[in-house]
């Protein structure tokens, strides 16, 4: 169950996330097309599903604050 609630987050707000982190200069488009490639690769192997922060954590590209500035960038209004 909680698969498909990250699953349906994922779809809402990946791109979104992804772009945020871009345009703050927090990733590149390269480590962008990277964490995204993986996350489908994760999804087609039934792996467990991954939110973009949470490969970009993984991968040392993000710390839990830079995700948290993208969220309420994400979020708040």
């Amino acid at each position: 169950m909680e698969e498909n609630v990250d699953k349906k987050l994922s779809k809402a707000y990946c791109a979104r996330f992804g772009q945020i982190a871009v345009e703050l200069g927090l990733v590149n488009m390269e480590q962008l097309k990277k964490a995204l490639s993986e996350q489908v690769d994760d999804d087609i192997a039934h792996k467990p599903h991954k939110l973009l922060g949470e490969i970009f954590f993984e991968h040392g590209w993000l710390t839990f604050q830079q995700i948290e500035l993208i969220l309420n960038k994400l979020f708040v209004k």
